[in-house]
């Protein structure tokens, strides 16, 4: 525990465990967890905004003693810590028969983002959420691994869509004392402080630390009065615009981080780097090696051997390029240690082709790793194109970089209601082993009638909790009527509801069902057969293009011709997406191929029973059987990317989904519908689980480096 911050000074001794459980990020994804904080006060569970430490921090001493006391609550809790406790000392790793024996986790996992809850926004989409839910799973397979990242005060940003629909940024600072996170100390009892080595002027780093399970993630943080004032916004926030100081932060999470681990003690034999960001992280590596004594080739070669990379960028423009002269401002004094010159130096990251513009991230870090991959299989057909010039020899279909096909983490985005109908049907150990395909072949058992009530129970959720947000707009913000019902007011839980909610990026196309809205008009305000269609997200903060997009969709949603069934809800994040994908009726998706690397969304609410409306593309390719779900197959005519995609939409809605949908039986249950529901639960929920994933990461890639440690 952290003996600066102040903890819990009303907890009771006879439940003081709840100050250790709300301290491990294990009770998010453990329904039991949640459920010690929500039995002491519900209507202070839901004010914290579902975050334990901000609320045993706010409620009274008298409502905890009165917890304290309670023999039905104290069962509960008693039951769950010792879960908890058992969890936290289960020593067992399955995978791996080669681990050093030096104690420390063996694998480094670097990201320059991690979704793992709302109260820590340290993430701006997907590949946050996709970084998160790896270390969840790698803490539940008790893989041994550490993770690390940035702290981000500033989190990502803070959405507000103003009176004419375009979306303003709000600075709202982490209260670092209210969340699940805590100081790392040096030997003196101070707060560890590392600097940053051979870059000047000099950089230093605060060290913090989120307990996800079993798994440490440390944070660094450059907010510290050590830092000279132009320093300490370098961790401020996510994917700064500016060019100079988006190096800089890179240098930060990998240099900095892998000086940090050193400083920890930490001594990792396997390097994964997610994504290009971190890669300075190789040069470290390369570095400590090389200062013990190896030349550059051998540090290098054994570095290859040991690190991992992960793209999962298919457009050219998403990857981080830096300007030569950028590159020798800081790294003048560092490229001598490594034993290269300059020009050695800068050729590590050009590329072939245009070897002019500069220092490219994700060519530095597929030439310097020996273990690479796509997140999908079309993607990485797309990165084995992209990325061929840089291994000319060989046949473009065996230039090495593999696939592992991206997953979500079951317990997690699994719905407690339907948890606890697989737990009737699957049987009770359906979750220890959820990547079995076998398993599920018992969601065919359920009764139609019981997964349609709770659908429609978790319908009616998602939309009161739409009200409930334009209602505080409304009287907190008092904006213009028509910006309310924008908002969500008139949406309706009896009608077949569409669900889009992603980065507003333009090649995600939000906008693309507008491209016909007379024909769009005739869907919604079908007088017996509507469909209604929820958005969500936020534009990076520098994209115009991306606010312009969503500025039109929710201009789209005040006007009366929709008929009140478009909403775009502001303030996308961990929670609303969570009520999304569990209570929505299709889960739209349909981006320009093949720049979707993979998309996690869709999986989240094929595991709730919500099928999939999407272009063959990203993970789609691999998870459409023709019975659980709907296709498009891209086809540009005269040039246009979106008429025939436009219009292979409406017909499936048109031909197949809206009659499938309101076509019911005599005791009112859509079953036919149910019938898709259930396939998509049981085509997609073990093939695109986390588990899965990391399993394949071990068998691919974390198994073959442990044995090149030597």
């Amino acid at each position: 525990m952290d003996p600066q911050k102040i903890m819990f000074p009303n907890l009771p001794e006879r439940i003081r465990g709840l100050e250790e459980l709300a301290e491990n990020l294990w009770w998010c994804w453990n329904p039991e967890g949640r459920m010690l904080f929500k039995m002491i006060d519900r209507q202070a569970w839901k004010e914290s905004g579902h975050n334990p430490d901000k609320m045993l921090r706010e409620i009274s001493a008298e409502v905890l003693a009165g917890a304290a006391k309670d023999a039905e609550y104290l069962r509960h809790y008693d039951l769950v810590l010792s879960r908890f406790q058992q969890y936290l000392a289960e020593k067992e790793c399955f995978i791996l028969d080669d681990l050093p024996a030096s104690g420390s986790p063996a694998i480094a996992y670097f990201s320059a983002e991690y979704g793992l809850h709302r109260s820590l926004p340290f993430y701006a989409g997907g590949l946050g959420f996709l970084a998160g839910d790896f270390i969840k799973e790698c803490s539940d397979m008790n893989v041994p691994l550490l993770a690390l990242g940035f702290m981000y005060p500033g989190g990502y940003l803070h959405q507000h869509i103003n009176q004419d629909g375009w979306q303003e940024d709000i600075e709202q600072p982490l209260n670092r004392d209210a969340a699940a996170i805590s100081r790392v100390w040096d030997q003196n009892g101070e707060h560890l402080v590392v600097k940053v080595p051979l870059i000047d002027p000099p950089i230093y780093v605060a060290v913090w630390k989120v307990s996800a399970g079993r798994v440490p993630l440390y944070l660094l943080d450059t907010d510290t009065d050590r830092n000279e004032p132009v320093n300490r916004g370098i961790s401020a926030r996510l994917y700064m615009g500016d060019m100079e100081q988006r190096l800089r932060q890179e240098i930060v999470l990998g240099i900095g981080g892998s000086e940090v681990l050193d400083a920890l003690g930490i001594q990792h034999s396997v390097l994964h780097l997610n994504e290009g960001h971190p890669a300075f992280a190789l040069l470290e590596r390369i570095r400590d090696l090389v200062q013990g004594g190896m030349s550059y080739e051998e540090a290098s070669d054994q570095v290859r051997k040991t690190s991992v990379f992960t793209t999962h960028t298919p457009v050219p423009a998403g990857h981080d390029v830096f300007p030569f002269h950028l590159m020798e401002k800081y790294f003048h004094s560092y490229w001598p240690s490594l034993g290269l010159d300059r020009d050695q130096f800068f050729q590590l990251g050009a590329h072939p082709d245009k070897p002019e513009e500069g220092f490219n991230m994700t060519v530095f870090a597929l030439r310097m790793t020996g273990y690479r991959n796509g997140v999908s299989r079309r993607h990485g057909e797309v990165a084995r194109r992209m990325w061929h010039s840089l291994w000319p020899d060989v046949p473009e279909d065996q230039t090495p970089i593999d696939h592992i096909t991206n997953g979500v983490h079951v317990p997690t985005w699994i719905e407690p209601k339907m948890q606890l109908l697989f737990n009737k049907y699957l049987g009770p150990k359906w979750l220890e082993e959820h990547d079995n395909p076998l398993v599920w072949e018992f969601v065919d058992d359920i009764p139609d009638e019981e997964l349609w009530k709770i659908h429609h129970w978790l319908k009616i959720k998602l939309i009161d909790d739409i009200h409930g947000r334009a209602r505080r707009v409304w009287t907190d913000k008092r904006v213009n009527a028509s910006a309310v019902l924008a908002g969500g007011t008139l949406l309706n839980h009896s009608v077949l509801t569409l669900g889009f909610a992603r980065r507003f990026a333009t090649y995600k196309r939000a906008d693309l069902i507008f491209y016909d809205t007379e024909r769009l008009k005739k869907l919604l305000n079908d007088r017996w057969r509507p469909v209604q269609i929820i958005f969500a997200g936020k534009a990076h903060p520098a994209d115009d293009p991306g606010k312009r997009m969503l500025q039109r969709i929710f201009n789209a949603a005040r006007d009366p011709e929709m008929g009140g069934r478009i909403a775009f809800v502001e303030g996308y994040g961990e929670q609303l997406a969570q009520y999304l994908v569990h209570g929505v009726d299709v889960w739209l998706n349909n981006p320009i191929p093949p720049m979707e690397a993979s998309g996690t969304s869709g999986m989240k609410a094929a595991l709730n029973g919500v099928p999939h409306l999407s272009l063959l593309d990203g993970w789609w390719p691999e998870g459409y059987d023709g019975k659980n779900g709907w296709a498009v197959e891209h086809t540009e005519a005269d040039n246009d990317p979106n008429r025939k995609d436009a219009e292979c939409i409406y017909r499936l809605l048109e031909d197949e989904i809206v009659p499938r949908f309101y076509r019911l039986s005599n005791d009112g249950i859509p079953r036919d519908w149910v019938r898709v529901m259930k396939e998509s639960i049981k085509s997609n929920a073990p093939k695109f689980s986390s588990r899965r994933m990391v399993k394949e990461y071990i068998r691919k890639f974390y198994a073959e480096a442990i044995k090149n440690t030597g």
